[in-house]
């Protein structure tokens, strides 16, 4: 058993298994009122959403219009879409231009922010640094500077597990040493110390949650990641498996795990997105400013999602397995104890669901929304 790092009281280590119910183990999930009850009590409130464009972006955004919120959405569009915005409020900007914040938080009456809005390349940030401090480390700085002039005080920040870097033990508590091992997750990192301060001498509240491995698709298959430019394993292994790649490369099959492929927490991006009303919803509700882990609770590995594609689509995955990366752990994988206790939030969809939802949107989009 271990112990909770706030409460002191024990909470039950979460094993590395794959996982392939609906439902977690635990039987845990977020429950918000019913979209009747949210449209009515939400209905004046509306939610700024940086980099609302990109893949969580876009699948949070639609979630959060669900519940009756209004959304204003910011992005460049460097690496975002428009047309995965649809008809929501939609501004091209960016985050660094106060001016511009302001104003559209004064015209759209904004109550709130979920900041997504950041570049998140690893290798490239470890060759070009200054880019990734000036954008999202300076950027979210001048963001927090424009809300807290406007008087909006409610912020969830889309962090990393990134900063957890290669950790001790696993399952992987908010409390471990931060060890990042990529400018990208500094900058991660560097941004939930700024928000920290910001609560500590504003009357600015906050939420950071540290995804683990977002995966799949909506179940419509009208939103995913664009696999032309993501580094996940996922659509790599939906690319090879559909003839736009050549052969998956498994990196390394010599770790120490029951299989000896890498180990990791794949969420389902839209399981994501609800712990991001959830998140919204503590805040609302004057809670106080947290760091969470966002994943199952659940490993899985590199060959369990080869398998498990293969199973679900009928097809081989064509693969070789090649040395092992610089820096990448045996195993890392959430516990997901503290946002399920504050929140109420838990994961509901299975690997099976994320295979099964990648493969339909990738099927039907090899160029994304360009598609």
């Amino acid at each position: 058993m271990e112990k909770d790092g706030e409460s002191g009281k024990p909470r039950q280590a979460i094993s590395s298994t794959s996982r392939k119910s609906n439902t977690s183990a635990q039987g845990w999930h977020y429950q918000a009122a019913s979209a009747e009850a949210c449209r009515k009590e939400a209905i004046e409130m509306t939610t700024l959403i940086t980099g609302g464009a990109g893949y969580i972006g876009s699948i949070t955004t639609q979630l959060i219009r669900s519940t009756g919120r209004g959304v204003v959405v910011l992005d460049t569009l460097e690496n975002g879409h428009r047309k995965a915005v649809g008809d929501a409020p939609f501004v091209q900007g960016d985050i660094a231009d106060t001016e511009l914040v302001e104003r559209i938080c004064r015209e759209h009456d904004v109550d709130e922010v979920v900041h997504f809005a950041a570049y998140k390349a690893v290798g490239e940030s470890m060759e070009n640094p200054s880019k990734y401090f000036q954008n999202n480390v300076t950027g979210s700085q001048k963001l927090f500077d424009a809300l807290s002039r406007v008087g909006v005080e409610r912020v969830v920040f889309s962090s990393t597990a990134g900063v957890y870097g290669t950790p001790d033990t696993v399952p992987v508590r908010e409390d471990a040493d931060p060890r990042c091992e990529s400018v990208y997750a500094e900058t991660k990192l560097m941004i939930e110390k700024t928000l920290g301060w910001y609560s500590r001498t504003t009357n600015m509240r906050h939420v950071c949650l540290r995804y683990f491995n977002a995966a799949g698709a909506t179940t419509d298959s009208t939103l995913g990641e664009d696999w032309r430019y993501s580094q996940n394993l996922i659509p790599h292994v939906m690319k090879a498996l559909l003839g736009h790649a050549p052969a998956l490369k498994v990196f390394g099959n010599d770790f120490p795990t029951p299989d000896g492929t890498g180990v990791r927490d794949y969420i389902h991006v839209e399981d994501l997105a609800s712990a991001h009303v959830a998140a919204l919803d503590h805040l609302k509700n004057n809670g106080e400013s947290i760091t969470c882990n966002v994943g199952t609770g659940f490993g899985t590995s590199v060959m369990d999602i080869i398998t498990t594609t293969e199973q679900i689509t009928g097809k081989k995955v064509p693969y070789e397995v090649v040395g092992r990366r610089a820096g990448d752990p045996a195993e890392c994988y959430a516990d997901p104890s503290l946002i399920n206790k504050t929140f109420g939030w838990s994961p509901t969809r299975s690997l099976d669901d994320i295979i099964a939802t990648a493969y339909a949107w990738h099927s039907t989009h090899p160029a994304g929304h360009d598609s």
